[in-house]
Parts: structure tokens; sequence; C-alpha cells
């Protein structure tokens, strides 16, 4: 790992672990030792981080110099934590993580005062049944989306029947029940949603579908609009 890149990391760290973080506990989390925490620590102090604490006593973020300075109302802030805890409880493992992580990257830039109501927040998000959990890599269909690239998968519709699809993917919803994938299917010849924990063995194909995802999705949303009920795969 590259010097930057465990600055970085020791970053989010100090962000996500529960204030003050010993260095014990930061060398733990990053496979590092201790000396290295101390110089890193350093480091981030001497780019302009205020970290609070001392080797014995743990670390505390006070301001982050790699964000800008926030400011928000207090309904504001209910409604950022209510929509990252949402995502918490319902996405897929790698979004989970993210929202994760941008929760804490708020709460360390902050002012005190928002901070604190950040972290005891009036409004969540829970769900007693989760939707399935997907059954292929969706932060690889995601980036397969945004590169506006091909993929391949295996899929079982609702009676079980199974067929290898490649579709062109343009957005993934996440519904009440299940998370779908929106997409230009080529066995098909016409757009369909295919639900994720149906999927397997998803591949990611060189073929390109460049510059026509935003208006093949809006094509599909004015489409599964003027349908009742939506079409199915």
């Amino acid at each position: 790992m590259s010097r930057t890149a465990r600055l970085f990391q020791l970053m989010q760290a100090l962000r996500s672990l529960p204030p003050p973080a010993t260095a014990g506990r930061l060398a733990e989390e990053m496979c590092v030792s201790q000396r290295t925490i101390y110089r890193d620590i350093d480091s981030l102090r001497g780019l302009g981080a205020v970290i609070d604490g001392e080797a014995g006593f743990g670390y505390t973020l006070i301001e982050d110099a790699s964000l800008p300075p926030l400011g928000f109302e207090g309904d504001e802030l209910e409604a950022l934590v209510l929509g990252l805890r949402e995502v918490m409880a319902v996405g897929d493992p790698a979004l989970a993580k993210a929202a994760d992580g941008a929760l804490s990257k708020l709460r360390a830039r902050l002012p005190e005062g928002q901070a604190h109501r950040l972290r005891h927040a009036v409004l969540t998000a829970s769900r007693f049944n989760p939707p399935p959990a997907p059954t292929v890599d969706a932060h690889e269909l995601r980036c397969a989306a945004w590169e506006e690239r091909r993929v391949r998968f295996d899929y079982a519709d609702a009676v079980g029947a199974k067929t290898q699809r490649e579709v062109d993917p343009l957005s993934i919803v996440y519904m009440q029940m299940s998370h779908c994938l929106l997409a230009w299917c080529h066995l098909r010849a016409d757009f369909r949603a295919f639900r994720l924990d149906r999927m397997q063995n998803l591949s990611v194909l060189e073929q390109s579908f460049r510059p026509r995802r935003v208006a093949m999705l809006r094509d599909y949303l004015a489409q599964m609009r003027a349908q009742s009920p939506d079409k199915r795969c």
C-alpha cells in the first residue's frame, strides 16, 4: 500500500471508529505497526487535519482538512441520517458500507452542535423484512451501468425457468420487496426488469453501449409509467 493510500485509510478509520481511537486499535484496523500510526498521525496533522490526543490516550479527529465546511438545517440533517440509514438497512454490502462511511465523514466535519444532532437524530430507518440479498456483485453491476458496458448473467424467473441473458444495464431500483436491474435485454429485444436475487454468474463484457444509457433509461421509465401492470421479465 502506498503512503498516500495509507493516510487516506487512516483518516477513514479516525472518522469511523468510536473516539478516542487508540494507536493499537488503529494499527489493528489498518494491519500496520503502532509506530507507523504515530508517524502517520504526525503527517496528517502536518497536512492540516486537527487531531486531538496523544500516544497512550487515543486520538479524536476534530477537524477534517480533506472536507469543505458544511452547514445544514436541522431537518436537513435528519433527512441525511434517514436516507443514509435506509441505505445501510437495504443496500448491498458495498453500498451499506459506503453509507456508513459517508455518515462518519459528516459527523467528523460538522460543528459540534450539529454533530451532536447527527449522532442523536430523531429519525432512523429499519427493516424487519429486508429485501433478499443480491446473488451477484451489485457493486460490479453498478460499475458496468456507469461505464455503459453490456453484462451477461444466468437468470431464473418467478417459476424457476432459467435463461442466459445479455443486457445493457441502465439502473438499479431498490424496491420494497426486491432490488431490480432495469435493462435492455438482447434476448427479448425489449426493456426488462431483473431481480438481483435471481441472477447468477455475472460477467461484464467488452461491448459498450455508450452514450445511450441516459436516453434508454428515460424511454424505459416512460414505458413503465404508461403500462399497468409494469412489464416483467
